[in-house]
């Protein structure tokens, strides 16, 4: 199982899909049913769904709050996934409820609505969770920058980050200085460079130009590592717990927080 799927050039997250689906489900069941009750409850499904979205961001934040206030203006980068779910669903529903309080005529049809999205986001996550990627570290061997050669399961006994990147990729540069800082305060983490396609020359004159100074950086010119962890786009990090299983997986840039939190996943709270 993938945890994304490619559209044309778009790279789309399962979990972003699934959200669109249930937002999507929400939409169509509202506008049915408010039809039939001659009431128009787009605009409350637009407000709530914008209710869940900064009650989602707001608790998140918040939960980690310390490192968001290192950086303040990062709390508006919404690319790097940092979501609490629960809070954002709670967020929708409280004012779904006082808006329906208000107007009883939309009580049936915002309710449904409401329902249909958190049933279908709440099945699909369970789903994602139940049946997570099967993958563990593959007996795959790299070039590290000196020309050694560095099999990934190797470090199979601690908990290991895998980041897909190329140099090409400005994501990936954005969220390099992020993993090279987590790499240094997590000496329990072991946190694996693997660049796809590039030659090793080029990559070791690239990181010293961006005074990058990376453990376990390494190089698969033919992209072996995309292909056997089944990953389209990059940056890619996949996460490992001490047994080399995979746990969780991040598409796109990592900010400080969405990295502390993937980390909780295979090490616990730190």
């Amino acid at each position: 199982m993938t945890n994304a799927v490619q559209i044309g050039p778009l790279l789309l997250p399962l979990q972003l899909i699934l959200v669109l689906a249930s937002v999507g489900l929400a939409f169509a069941t509202g506008l049915w049913l408010g039809k039939r009750a001659s009431v128009k409850v787009e605009d409350e499904l637009w407000l709530a769904v914008l209710v869940c979205v900064l009650a989602a961001r707001l608790a998140f934040v918040y939960e980690y709050r310390g490192l968001y206030l290192a950086s303040p203006l990062t709390i508006l980068d919404l690319r790097d996934g940092g979501w609490n779910a629960p809070a954002g669903l709670a967020g929708g529903w409280l004012l779904a409820f006082s808006r329906w309080r208000k107007r009883p005529g939309l009580v049936v049809p915002l309710r449904a609505a409401m329902a249909a999205g958190t049933a279908l986001f709440v099945a699909g996550t369970a789903a994602l969770v139940l049946h997570p990627v099967d993958r563990a570290l593959p007996d795959l061997s790299f070039k590290s920058l000196d020309g050694t050669d560095v099999r990934l399961d190797s470090f199979s006994g601690k908990p290991v980050v895998i980041n897909l990147w190329a140099t090409w990729c400005p994501p990936c540069v954005r969220e390099m200085p992020v993993l090279q800082q987590g790499q240094r305060d997590r000496r329990d983490v072991t946190f694996v460079f693997l660049n796809q396609g590039e030659d090793p020359g080029h990559v070791k004159a690239w990181l010293q130009r961006q005074g990058l100074d990376l453990e376990n950086a390494l190089t698969d010119p033919l992209r072996q590592a995309s292909a056997a962890f089944k990953q389209q786009g990059y940056p890619t990090t996949l996460f490992f717990d001490r047994h080399g299983k995979q746990v969780a997986s991040h598409i796109g840039a990592l900010s400080t927080a969405t990295l502390a939190q993937r980390l909780e996943r295979i090490t616990g709270p730190h």
